[in-house]
């Protein structure tokens, strides 16, 4: 029997803190997953639900966007994503009665861990201007409210239309054909906020804003360097592939200022070793980085490349790139290596070690996430790690490649879709001769940018399909100021969140299916496609019973607004594409390159593999037609005297926004978020004992400050310099305008802040 939902929030005044582990995964993650799905779910549920997860006839995990293997294992899911599923498939419920209950100034005081925990929201629920409760409303009267607030508009310009990356491939398709017929390019989504500044460097310098490598490429490396990634926690299955590539011989690199138990030993709850024995170690060199340091050392390794003998693929860079010879002069005269070891935090002995197990691999794999793509210089940074492959011709052949690990299960194809405020011209172009109207031009808003028109004025209507909003986005009181000025804001939900709370002068909350419920429309059951991190297109068919007779798919949201709100004029057939999905597919092959004969494609077991030029015929779709090498001056953050620089990252009980619980296995934290990671030396030149409270207080350019109150000092060994401390409860330390330069992505990972003695309330 499934337990019931806490009642109030847990205390959280005194976290438990041990020893960080030095292995991931093993029994205890079995043991964790388990006991959490059962408590949502129920022993028989359970079982049943899981034994679908990632499997050919099954649904695709709303966690995290790994790719399957061609031999899915009969539990193909981690820890992580057991309990993602266990939230999406829980038999708690949050109904009308529900809301009678609670406030929405009481929904206010509430932690996310709680709001989530209540479960399923079951009917569309309306905030009238004024009251302060959410009220059921009917399907048709919030599609009304919808369009009376749409059409109401000075221009479409003044609405948003806000994606997560959860949406599938159809409801994403939809949903921007519905934006741009409605007439705005204002699709923000969650990529402004992690890959974008991956998109903005390989587009610029390989032709596609996408990974170039496949699962099979990590198991042919001869080394795969990990930057900035926390797989044990983010992309735990990663650690599957990645024991198999140690087994056929790869080595490892890990750059991160932390050390993190995943990537230290990886413990396979699958096989007798893993279970029994002592697990697989996966790191043969830990470079403990300072936050913001990797464009230094990889500026460094190019260097030191340039300067050894035979270390070029000159056939390569001859035939295939551009802009070699601008590189290697500024690399060859940046040779202070002063600066790189103070911007790096690294010895030269180590870069050395580094050096050398470059030279001894001819495949070379770099993958990424969150720890490159969150800092003001993220883009030449990314752009670095470019040039140190295209050095050795380590794009465009098997077992070597760029892999940016995406974090949400469709992210990537939501982007594919077309989920982009600045859509490729050639794109529109598609749309105009499918569809016949002429889709606006002009870009639309990026996250940060929406949350400046909200705050301004200038944007009126909030609609999320998907997402915590509010939760996910930097400056957490200026962004909830933001959206607080919108007429209405309209979230597309399945649990209850922070955004839900947070609300325009009227709000609407649509319920809506999720990846495991089955999925009956009048044209009969319905499957729908996503698009994994490395650009595997496959079916996701949902099996349990929805979780109430309410609840409508995204796609149908999407298609009965659009009705709603385009009428007789809109030509394109919303009605039937409600009806049978594969009606959108067969659009979507006219309409996006790579997805010709898209619903044959997609019959295969498997799926099948979008094009990458790149990738499968080292030809480069640039503006000069070849793998551009960059040039671009090394930058580092720095902090004041006295400040340390606070990166925001995720506990292991945590996905994206969502708390499953208040713990942090590996890194030793129980019962508690509020916790701040100092090195030990860091801590103790401030005075600040292990246990000891403090206030985070960040730091702008603008004199401007920002609080985060009473968060307990942990001594941990991060790197010097250096904090980390968990979001959603530091986004409020994030200036909106500290921002990538040319993404625009919140530079979360480099936040100067000091610590403050506990303001007294």
């Amino acid at each position: 029997m499934a337990g019931k939902p806490p009642a109030s929030d847990p205390v959280q005044d005194a976290p438990q803190v041990s020893e960080p582990q030095h292995s991931a995964v093993g029994l205890p993650a079995i043991a964790h997953a388990l006991r959490i799905s059962q408590q949502q779910m129920g022993v028989r549920r359970t079982a049943l639900t899981l034994l679908r997860v990632n499997q050919r006839d099954g649904f695709d995990c709303p966690g995290c966007a790994w790719p399957e293997p061609d031999k899915p294992h009969t539990a193909e899911f981690c820890e992580n994503g057991a309990k993602a599923v266990a939230e999406e498939a829980t038999l708690r419920r949050v109904t009308p009665d529900f809301f009678a209950e609670h406030s929405v100034a009481d929904l206010a005081t509430r932690s996310g861990y709680w709001l989530g925990q209540q479960g399923r929201l079951t009917h569309p629920m309306y905030l009238p201007e004024g009251a302060d409760h959410y009220e059921p409303v009917t399907w048709e009267r919030a599609f009304d409210i919808v369009g009376e607030e749409l059409t109401a508009l000075g221009s479409p310009d003044e609405a948003v239309f806000y994606t997560s990356g959860r949406t599938s491939n159809e409801a994403a398709f939809l949903y921007q054909l519905f934006a741009r017929e409605f007439g705005t390019n204002n699709l923000p989504d969650c990529s402004n906020m992690c890959h974008e500044s991956s998109g903005s460097a390989l587009t610029e310098t390989i032709g596609i804003g996408k990974g170039s490598v496949l699962l099979e490429d990590l198991y042919q490396a001869d080394l795969i360097i990990i930057a900035g990634q926390n797989p044990g926690t983010n992309h735990p299955r990663m650690l599957t592939a990645l024991e198999k590539a140690k087994a056929g011989g790869t080595k490892i690199i890990s750059i991160n200022p932390l050390p993190e138990a995943g990537l230290e030993r990886f413990k396979n709850p699958q096989t007798p070793r893993g279970v029994a024995g002592g697990g697989t170690a996966l790191t043969d060199l830990f470079l403990q980085v300072r936050l913001g340091g990797d464009q230094a050392l990889f500026r460094a390794l190019n260097r030191l490349l340039l300067d050894t003998d035979g270390a070029l693929d000159e056939d390569f860079i001859g035939t295939h790139t551009h802009g070699f010879e601008e590189f290697a002069q500024l690399a060859r005269a940046d040779d202070d290596w002063d600066a790189t070891l103070r911007a790096t935090g690294l010895t030269r002995a180590e870069i050395d070690r580094a050096l050398a197990m470059i030279l001894d691999s001819r495949r070379t794999i770099v993958c990424w996430a969150m720890g490159l793509t969150q800092h003001k210089h993220s883009v030449p940074t990314i752009q670095e790690v470019v040039n140190f492959l295209l050095l050795r011709g380590n794009i465009g052949r098997p077992g070597a490649g760029v892999c940016p690990v995406r974090g949400h299960s469709n992210v990537q194809g939501d982007r594919t879709m077309g989920i982009f405020e600045r859509p490729a011209p050639a794109f529109l172009d598609a749309l105009e001769k499918e569809f016949g109207f002429a889709p606006p031009r002009e870009h639309g808003l990026d996250v940060v940018r929406a949350i400046r028109a909200l705050r301004d004025g200038q944007a009126k209507v909030f609609f999320a399909m998907g997402g915590n909003f509010v939760a996910a986005t930097p400056d957490t009181d200026v962004t909830e100021a933001a959206v607080r000025r919108a007429r209405l804001t309209v979230h597309v939900s399945t649990k209850l969140n922070r955004s839900h709370a947070v609300t325009g002068a009227r709000a609407l909350i649509l319920p809506t299916l999720g990846r495991t419920e089955r999925d009956l429309q009048a044209g009969g059951e319905q499957f729908v496609t996503v698009e994994d991190s490395m650009g595997m297109v496959h079916a996701s068919r949902g099996r349990l019973a929805p979780a109430g007779p309410q609840l409508l798919s995204e796609t149908a949201i999407v298609a009965r607004l659009a009705r709603r709100v385009l009428g007789q004029e809109s030509r394109t057939p919303w009605e039937e594409f409600e009806k049978d999905y594969a009606t959108i597919r067969d659009r979507i092959a006219r309409v996006v390159p790579g997805f010709e004969d898209f619903n044959t494609k997609v019959a295969r077991p498997g799926g099948f593999a979008l094009p990458h030029a790149p990738r499968d015929s080292r030809s480069f779709p640039t503006a000069t037609g070849k793998a551009n090498f960059t040039t671009a001056p090394v930058e580092y953050p720095t902090a004041p005297e006295g400040r340390l620089l606070l990166q925001t990252l995720r506990s292991h009980d945590q996905y994206n926004t969502t708390i499953y619980g208040l713990d942090d296995r590996y890194r030793g934290i129980k019962n508690g978020r509020r916790v701040v990671l100092v090195h030990p030396d860091d801590a103790r030149e401030r005075g600040l004992a292990d246990g000891a409270y403090t206030d985070l207080v960040s730091e702008w350019t603008d004199g401007s400050e920002r609080r985060a109150p009473g968060f307990r000092v942990v001594h941990y060994p991060t790197a010097r310099g250096c904090a980390a401390a968990y979001y959603p409860e530091t986004n409020v330390l994030i200036p909106l305008d500290h921002t990538a330069d040319t993404s625009n992505t919140p530079a979360a990972k480099s936040i100067v802040i000091r610590l403050e003695s506990p303001h007294e309330d």
